[in-house]
């Protein structure tokens, strides 16, 4: 009991009270999820999770109140479960495991762009500000944790995969980054890539090509 109190102190880095009209355009899942963080000493702790992609932190909701999990925590953390998927940390970043054995390990770090509205410019056009000035506005408001951005900001959520080849993580987040990564194996990919309409938008998609290089070649 003593445990699950101090989990839930260290897990409180920002909170704020979750409004009633929900729609989570810069979270991972429709709505949170419950889930388990499973410590590095073995003990469970049930909550209600989602993933934040644009703070890039695993977010607990406590009775209507949204907490991140804090950086003196994550060290001690195993594995979250979410769902059906798992969550790990790689490179101090929450990644999803898509493959994990012992000759192929596939991850994934969902991240998104927040893209504020566009300022008048001249001849009746508009402008952009970048997405990291835009962050980092809303980071500092705290309005990063609520469930509803403002309703004029954009958000365009993109993956980074990274796959295990030679002991070494690599990156990917496009088909020519991915060649570069198999260019030992460049005809095969190519074949591949000729025969099969590979969209890294599709984690399943990706997840059948690396499967097929890792074994052929």
């Amino acid at each position: 009991m003593k445990y699950k109190s101090l989990f839930l102190l260290l897990l409180i880095t920002v909170s704020l009270h979750a409004q009633e009209e929900i729609r989570i355009s810069h979270y991972l899942f429709p709505d949170f999820q419950p889930g388990v963080v499973l410590m590095k000493n073995g003990t469970r702790n049930n909550a209600k999770l989602n993933y934040n992609t644009a703070s890039e932190e695993m977010v607990f909701d406590e009775n209507g109140v949204l907490l991140a999990i804090s950086d003196v925590l994550l060290p001690q953390i195993d594995t979250v479960f979410i769902s059906n998927e798992k969550f790990i940390r790689v490179n101090n970043k929450f990644m999803k495991i898509i493959i994990d054995e012992p000759k192929i390990s596939l991850f994934v770090e969902h991240k998104c762009r927040i893209i504020p509205p566009g300022k008048p410019a001249g001849y009746g056009g508009t402008s952009q500000l970048s997405s990291t000035t835009s962050f980092s506005s809303i980071l500092s408001g705290g309005r990063v944790y609520d469930l509803e951005l403002p309703k004029d900001f954009k958000v365009e959520p993109y993956s980074v995969f990274w796959v295990n080849r030679n002991g070494k993580l690599q990156s990917f987040s496009n088909i020519r980054q991915l060649k570069r990564i198999y260019r030992d194996k460049k005809k095969i990919i190519d074949n591949y890539l000729k025969e099969n309409d590979v969209k890294i938008t599709d984690e399943k998609s990706v997840r059948d090509t690396i499967v097929f290089m890792e074994n052929n070649g």
